[in-house]
């Protein structure tokens, strides 16, 4: 064999070593209490991260990042794709502003368009604006002789109609010939990937008769699934959902696109009816990923044996203005303070032995009770906001606000905690099976301590099971 057959087998090599070992982090910035940029950017050094995303283009960010060694995900917002779409001077404009000041000393080598686009009904039209938006940010980056950064959206796994079993796997029948069909073209034209958010959690938590823990948090403890359609077996849940995405993308005639994980972790905290969400199985989870990643030659999975997946760990930070259930608001490896949630190194080398012990998970089984949704009450709580909140919860449904009407029997003490409180419980229990949460704006919490009182029975969530 030649010099030259050798030297493109020692470089491909190497290329594939580095891109399995290549773990990044999602940088989120949903936090009115977080590090600034260039503290957070010494944070994710200490992870031994080598990529780092970002949800937009924030200018202190990628200066911080200038002269670093660390891999750049850049991301263009939701709100301008349609401009975008149509206009080429837009995303040239944008490409201009937001990318050229800071290239080539930023190490940007990602440009994200949108943020799972799919997953937002309110805007079907945003949906086919995504591939046309892409093929002009593409173009930009071309016009200013930037071809080693790779463009792509990230989507959540609800772009999948069927997931189960993974060889039986489809894309939903609203967009699989009018937008994933294009958006694979453009991926496997340009040689990009298909980015993907990957929870597991999620699927776990939904069906934890059925799933086994170990199983969803990557553990080598001899748990199988066999695909009857395939014939492969999977000993862990991550790799099937990423397989069904393969099967899903040979569906519509391109299955040899490669796929990266834009998000995958697992949440520190929760609310009191959301199970398994804690430390030790954060940890636990992150751990395991980190070092499925590392093997050398690349895992890859069951369907696509011995390929690398760049990996994108969520998040950086526990953000506290993250709307929705409270899970949504931890799944960081640091607090805002700055220190250690729990220990990881994301190059996946180090022993478990290393570590130190962990909390014992306490919420691995389904809680089993009554749960209320009150107010917080404190200084920190703004009456103005607080009224607001009891004003939209008494607008919604049916009677939710009748027994704190004047005369009613939770009326008194007429206070605006008791009354929000009241409001709030009754609004969570009317609206949680359709994705209502005890969350408003940050002014309630979940309690197992009974508010009512004397004739006044506040509504609760009753958990069984």
């Amino acid at each position: 064999m030649g010099l030259l057959p050798l030297l493109l087998l020692s470089f491909l090599a190497l290329s594939n070593a580095e891109v399995s070992r290549m773990m990044g982090v999602n940088y989120g910035q949903l936090g009115d209490n977080l590090l600034s940029p260039s503290e957070s950017i010494n944070l994710v050094k200490t992870l031994q991260a080598t990529r780092v995303k970002i949800y937009d283009a924030n200018p202190e960010i990628l200066k911080a990042l200038s002269g670093t060694p660390l891999q750049v995900s850049v991301m263009v917002p939701n709100e301008i794709i349609s401009n975008i779409s149509s206009n080429q001077s837009a995303a040239d404009e944008w490409v201009r502003s937001k990318i050229l000041p800071f290239y080539p000393k930023t190490r940007i080598r990602i440009l994200l368009v949108g943020n799972e686009i799919l997953s937002e009904y309110s805007n079907k039209q945003l949906w086919y604006d995504l591939v046309p938006a892409m093929r002009r940010v593409k173009r930009s980056l071309k016009t200013h002789n930037i071809v080693n950064v790779k463009v792509g959206t990230p989507l959540a796994m609800d772009a999948l109609q069927t997931s189960f079993p993974p060889s039986n796997a489809t894309f939903r029948s609203d967009i699989a010939g009018t937008v994933m069909r294009p958006l694979l073209q453009f991926l496997n034209r340009t040689k990009s990937f298909y980015f993907a958010d990957v929870y597991p959690y999620f699927v776990w938590a939904a069906n934890p008769k059925t799933i086994e823990l170990e199983y969803a948090l990557l553990k080598r403890t001899g748990i199988t699934y066999a695909d009857p359609g395939s014939g492969l077996t999977y000993t862990n849940l991550l790799d099937q959902q990423l397989d069904a995405l393969l099967a899903a993308m040979t569906r519509v005639g391109f299955g040899s696109v490669r796929v990266a994980i834009a998000e995958t972790g697992w949440p520190n905290a929760g609310d009191i009816d959301q199970i398994g969400a804690n430390i030790y199985n954060a940890a636990t989870y992150n751990r395991n990923l980190a070092k499925k990643m590392a093997e050398d030659p690349p895992l890859g999975t069951p369907a696509r044996p011995g390929r690398a997946i760049p990996t994108f760990v969520f998040s950086l930070y526990n953000e506290n203005k993250k709307p929705g259930p409270g899970t949504e608001r931890h799944w960081g490896l640091f607090y805002p303070n700055g220190s250690r949630v729990y220990e990881v190194d994301l190059t996946g080398r180090r022993p478990d032995t290393d570590y130190g012990p962990l909390p014992v998970p306490l919420n691995d089984e389904p809680y089993k009770g009554k749960i209320w949704c009150v107010a917080k009450a404190g200084k920190r709580v703004n009456a103005s906001d607080l009224a607001s909140a009891l004003s939209y919860a008494c607008g919604q449904g049916n009677g939710t606000c009748d027994a704190i009407q004047r005369g009613k029997e939770c009326y008194e003490p007429n206070s605006l905690v008791s009354h929000a409180s009241y409001a709030f419980s009754s609004y969570w229990l009317q609206f949680r099976s359709v994705g209502g949460n005890c969350y408003f704006g940050g002014l309630a919490v979940q309690t197992t301590n009974d508010p009512g009182y004397g004739s006044c029975k506040y509504p609760a969530v009753k958990l069984t099971d």
